[in-house]
């Protein structure tokens, strides 16, 4: 057997003991300390940086859920770190079980943005109110518009939706001055005002309040534009909306 096919069966057996066999001239029980080793991790990982996730399944169904998992998602980076994003790749285009709740994926891809926020390196320079009428804008790299079909900041053991609401979820997570991650719930104006400045970034202020006039003809423009501005200057003094 060359080295690399010997390196296969290892990981295989240590992925899936039930269906892989033990590689040749290894004991099993210094497999099963490997196995162990490396469950743990993933186990470790999902477990922090999932909490809520977690606390929805019993002890059996978690650990059915992260063998899953580790035996058939392959991931494609070193890092630690990155494991949770494999974890959201998984849930959303490998998992397979008729009796996940299903929220299951809007609720990881909640937490996970938490995580995702507050580990990252990107770099914001607030701006003042009294230049947000002045200079082009975008959505702060700390920042992060969410929409979601099930109220995910909501869920708990004691609170488990299992139909679509009539209303969709609308949130802006944001990373403050002070390194700490917050979640804010927003309306349906907030959200679209918000879109168009992320798919359109380096606008100026008034462009955008124009633009959300033509989206929402009902509400009279003046109003519109002083409300879109009250708006503008909330998300700029919570440092989610900064120069481009």
């Amino acid at each position: 057997m060359t080295f690399q096919n010997h390196q296969a069966a290892f990981a295989a057996y240590i992925r899936n003991p039930e269906i892989n066999p033990l590689p040749d001239g290894v004991k099993p029980e210094r497999m099963a300390m490997y196995r162990e080793l490396f469950f743990n991790n993933i186990d470790g990982f999902l477990t922090a940086n999932f909490p809520v996730l977690h606390c929805l399944f019993d002890e059996q169904n978690w650990q059915n859920l992260v063998q899953d998992f580790f035996s058939k998602h392959v991931c494609h980076t070193p890092h630690f770190s990155e494991i949770p994003e494999e974890f959201l790749t998984y849930l959303q285009n490998e998992r397979q079980n008729l009796t996940d709740l299903p929220f299951l994926f809007e609720l990881a891809h909640y937490e996970w943005v938490e995580m995702a926020l507050s580990i990252s390196d990107a770099e914001s320079v607030q701006i003042s109110i009294e230049q947000l009428t002045q200079t082009k804008l975008r959505l702060s790299p700390l920042a992060c518009l969410l929409a979601y079909q099930f109220p995910v900041q909501h869920i708990s053991p004691e609170f488990l939706p299992l139909t679509v609401p009539e209303q969709a979820t609308f949130l802006v997570a944001y990373r403050n001055e002070d390194d700490g991650v917050q979640f804010l719930k927003i309306t349906p104006l907030t959200y679209q005002l918000l879109q168009l400045i992320e798919t359109q970034s380096g606008q100026l202020a008034e462009t955008y309040l124009m633009q959300l006039v033509d989206f929402v003809p009902t509400i009279a423009e003046q109003t519109l534009k002083e409300k879109g501005l009250e708006i503008l200057q909330d998300f700029v003094q919570r440092g989610a909306i900064i120069s481009f």
